[in-house]
C-alpha cells in the first residue's frame, strides 16, 4: 500500500522538462516492456529450458 507521503513514480505519459521527442520514445518503449508479463524463473520452467538439445549436438560430424 502507498502512503501519501510516498513519492510518486513517473508516469510513462507525463512530461518531462527538457526531453527530446527520442529520448521519450526510448522511455516509454523501456517503460512498455517493464510492464510485460515476465517467463517463470527457475523450477520446471529453467529445467526444460536446459534439457533442450545443444547447439552442436544435432551435428555429430562437427566433434571429435
Amino acid at each position: 500500500m502507498s502512503t501519501s507521503d510516498d513519492t510518486p513514480a513517473i508516469e510513462p505519459a507525463a512530461e518531462i522538462p527538457g526531453e527530446t521527442p527520442v529520448q521519450r520514445a526510448l522511455r516509454l518503449k523501456k517503460a512498455a516492456l517493464e510492464a510485460r508479463a515476465k517467463p517463470p524463473r527457475g523450477g520446471r520452467f529453467q529445467r526444460e529450458q536446459a534439457a533442450k538439445i545443444a547447439a552442436g549436438k544435432s551435428r555429430p560430424w562437427m566433434s571429435k
